[in-house]
């Protein structure tokens, strides 16, 4: 009998080999009569209607085509069809083929749709796989490519304009950041309550650091000031009751405006050895579709991975879910302890194939739900650019999709790569609904930061919809204004509304917010509205020597419970002179200038980038990582950039 079952085995495994023997490969690069590389062409083999759209370099692929004749069409808005008959595969061979477009008589009226919004060449597994799979995704790789979508825009985005007509040297270039209205100063006897949600994103940062490495000023509303200071651990008190973190704050002079003072508020999360962090149920949701293709993209995502991999333990668990064109699970639930297993998954993806990122996200919750661990880190750790394409793809959806998952336990974190079409804003809304981070891995230095140094904090939550409200004290302010976190603001009834939706901290992380201050007593003149007519305002005249600034209200829930806790806690003076604060305040507010510099905010006073190198200088403290000094350098060059215009 064993004997039938290896003869058996044995044909199965000749008939697989003879069928892709049997299979020949095409490719080729299409380009425009003028010389430059044509994305976005479709590419139809006529006697199959299979058909593909060229990457951005030009180039596309057939993976699987039977011994024989075949005729191409070539379509491209703006541009006249060509077609390509007599084409000979032969089984084992490869053929390349070059093609050049002419422009259509109307093609200087034409408007193309961006390359990234395109199909790229079919994804392409290396590694051989077992026969179910297999199968699956020769389906997947013989499904006609569905025609490209009109590009989605999502409502209060900006994208960076594409030139009309493709050319040599052009760079199309798709980024989408969320439009940002800076926080204005507040009248406190009009409005004493200010509230808003933590954050512990940090993509901000790093994708700013991208832009000026490569000599480029980054748009305005790509910097979040909030993400800049927190990329920065800070020296907080570690939590010493039963509460997952500290409280501290401090109140200082302001350093770019001296009639203003600071409020520093510092968080500090319980620190949880990686050692005893519970079990991980984790889906790594991979986009290998045709924008992923460059080297800063999939080859650094792979990198990365296995950056994460080496740290996971035998009680971990991971699956490998992957989309393009369509998607699809490549590695079954596998324990940390057989990582080469894992790690040969990870080495065997290539970039090919139209973006069903929404369709991605359905399957990875699928596959954390069905292998989900009552007392584990269940989460979805998306890796991608961001461009989806095909399926559900408007942010919308896949918000309210993720807002339902988080209720079953399931939490999503978001990795961040490449250029050219990074949709910032989209991946930032899906981590925040599901109550993750997002980061932005711009070199295998940060992700070795965000999935090793900061692992425990990345993956593992130990409080959540962390929201805070601050009550202003009239006698001692005259107005207020919170410094970034605009995307983060709450309604007041919101910090009471145990359904609300906040912020997550994570195993040992640090959160830091500012708030500017215009003291009572200041001539200043801030926005306002005339006398109320039918109430008036009135001060509790028993508080008057209390000596309080503020009093500062924290709402938090456990990570498995949805009732929350209430913390309060109050500031009194007297106000420190800058010079004197501790060195957390000191260099968190250098960072939150130079953010103010970047932006060319309407508050950023006296603001000026001697002044940030001089405070960063002198708070930089002992800096083991080296990541202050290299906020320095990025200091240093932003001005030199600013003082080229």
């Amino acid at each position: 009998m064993r004997n039938k079952l290896y003869l058996g085995f044995g044909i199965f495994a000749l008939f697989l080999c003879l069928a892709a023997v049997a299979m020949g490969v095409l490719t080729g690069k299409v380009k425009s009569s003028a010389g430059g590389a044509l994305p976005g062409v479709t590419v139809t083999v006529v006697e199959t209607s299979a058909s593909t759209t060229t990457a951005n370099d030009g180039t596309f692929t057939f993976n699987a085509l039977p011994e024989g004749e075949y005729s191409l069409r070539f379509d491209l808005t703006g541009f006249n069809s060509e077609n390509r008959q007599g084409v000979k595969i032969k089984p084992g061979k490869t053929l390349s083929l070059t093609i050049v477009m002419k422009p259509a008589p109307s093609a200087a009226q034409a408007l193309p749709v961006p390359p990234s919004y395109y199909a790229a060449p079919d994804m392409i597994m290396k590694r051989s796989i077992s026969a179910p799979r297999e199968s699956q995704m020769r389906e997947m790789m013989a499904a006609p490519s569905p025609p490209p979508p009109a590009p989605y825009q999502q409502p209060g985005t900006l994208s960076l304009p594409t030139p009309a007509i493709p050319s040599a040297g052009v760079d199309f270039n798709t980024e989408e950041y969320g439009r940002i209205v800076e926080n204005g100063f507040k009248e406190t006897t009009r409005e004493p309550l200010s509230t808003f949600s933590i954050d512990v994103d940090t993509a901000s940062y790093a994708n700013v650091r991208r832009y000026l490495t490569e000599g480029t000023e980054p748009p305005k509303d790509a910097i979040r000031i909030e993400e800049l200071i927190n990329y920065f651990s800070y020296n907080y008190p570690k939590p010493a009751g039963e509460d997952p973190f500290s409280v501290n704050m401090e109140a200082v002079t302001c350093p770019w405006n001296s009639g203003h003072q600071l409020v520093c508020i510092g968080l500090q999360g319980k620190k949880i050895d990686i050692a005893r962090l519970p079990a991980a149920n984790l889906v790594f949701l991979l986009d290998v579709s045709g924008s992923m293709q460059d080297p800063q993209k999939l080859p650094l995502l792979k990198e990365a991975f296995k950056l994460l991999v080496n740290q996971m333990r035998r009680q971990d668990y991971v699956s490998i879910c992957v989309y393009a064109g369509a998607a699809g699970t490549i590695l079954p639930p596998t324990s940390g302890a057989d990582k080469q297993k894992i790690l040969d998954t990870l080495n065997s993806l290539e970039a090919g194939g139209s973006t069903a990122g929404g369709e991605g996200i359905m399957l990875a919750y699928k596959e954390a739900k069905k292998h989900f661990n009552p007392h584990g880190n269940n989460r979805v750790i998306l890796a991608t650019d961001g461009d989806f394409n095909v399926g559900i793809s408007d942010t919308g959806s896949l918000v309210r999709f993720i807002e339902e998952k988080r209720k079953e336990g399931i939490f999503l974190s978001v990795l961040g790569f490449g250029s050219g079409n990074l949709k910032d804003e989209r991946m930032s809304q899906l981590a925040e609904k599901g109550n993750g981070n997002y980061s932005y891995i711009d070199t295998i230095q940060e992700a070795k930061k965000v999935l090793v140094t900061q692992m425990g904090g990345t993956l593992f939550t130990i409080a959540k919809d962390v929201k805070l409200q601050l009550e202003f004290n009239p006698l001692k302010v005259k107005a207020y204004r919170l410094v970034g976190y605009e995307s983060r603001l709450l309604k007041n009834e919101d910090f009471n509304d145990d359904k609300k939706d906040a912020g997550e901290l994570g195993s040992g992380h640090t959160v830091t917010a500012f708030y500017e201050i215009i003291p009572a007593g200041s001539t200043e003149q801030v926005p306002g509205v005339d006398e109320l007519k039918y109430q008036k305002t009135t001060l509790n005249q028993a508080t008057a020597g209390s000596g309080e600034i503020l009093t500062v209200k924290l709402r938090y829930k456990l990570p498995k419970l949805d009732v929350s806790k209430l913390l309060s806690v109050p500031l009194s003076g007297p106000v420190k002179p800058f010079e004197t604060a501790s060195e957390n305040t000191r260099f968190a507010a250098a960072v939150a200038e130079w953010g103010s510099l970047l932006r060319d905010s309407a508050f950023k006073g006296q603001a000026s980038f001697d002044q940030v190198l001089n405070i960063a200088k002198k708070a930089k403290g002992l800096d083991k990582e080296g990541y202050r000094s290299e906020f320095i350098g990025l200091v240093e060059k932003s001005k030199t950039m600013t003082m080229k215009e």
